[in-house]
């Protein structure tokens, strides 16, 4: 598969959203740049909070025909009709979430920097795979998906791949050629204006 010329952006929620004011910054963002879909990578397991934020969130995206997922929640994906789920296990939820959701549904998995798992998720099933972190993050182990490693899996691998956590305009601009998107959250959701440093990365990428 050929990589398109420009990697397509994909939107990760902050772990914590103020109901009061995400959706409108969402939806300036949404207005300002085409985006491919949306993760709603809520912190917590309190499904009331969860909901309301899945709500008002899934209005937003699909006013502007954009696909929203639900990190790991497979079932509440389906209650609150979001259009996926991304799975954070690796390879191993990906088969009983494809049958739980069908076919239709978007399912994606993050791999961290195994293409090993990688390649099981998407013989399980997966439309996507994602890995990271790409940059210097404050979660993790310290390891990095490498530049090496998206080469190879774009080079050999015809799941389309992600590229996220910790990314500069720098790693964006190197890995713009052997990814499929990156996932952009907290590079941007930290800035006063998101939609300005999202558009910053995106620059990066020509």
């Amino acid at each position: 598969m050929d990589t398109p010329e420009q990697p397509q952006i994909y939107l990760i929620t902050p772990p914590t959203i103020t109901l009061s004011t995400f959706p409108d910054q969402l939806s300036r963002v949404l207005d300002g740049v085409e985006i491919a879909c949306i993760r709603l990578a809520l912190a917590g397991s309190d499904e009331d909070t969860i909901a309301r934020a899945a709500d008002a969130c899934r209005e937003v995206a699909h006013a502007h025909d954009v696909a929203l997922v639900i990190s790991n929640h497979v079932l509440l994906a389906q209650r609150l009709g979001l259009d996926g789920v991304h799975l954070e296990d690796a390879a191993r939820s990906v088969r009983a979430a494809r049958k739980e959701l069908g076919p239709d549904a978007i399912v994606g998995s993050f791999c961290g920097t195994s293409n090993h798992d990688g390649m099981s998720a998407g013989e399980g099933g997966a439309d996507y795979v994602s890995f990271g972190p790409v940059g210097n993050v404050a979660l993790g182990d310290g390891t990095h998906a490498e530049h090496d490693l998206f080469q190879w899996w774009s080079e050999v691998i015809e799941v389309p791949v992600v590229a996220e956590g910790g990314l500069t305009q720098e790693l964006v601009r190197d890995l713009s050629p052997c990814t499929d998107f990156f996932g952009i959250g907290d590079e941007i959701w930290s800035q006063d204006n998101p939609l300005d440093a999202l558009n910053t990365l995106i620059a990066a990428m020509r």
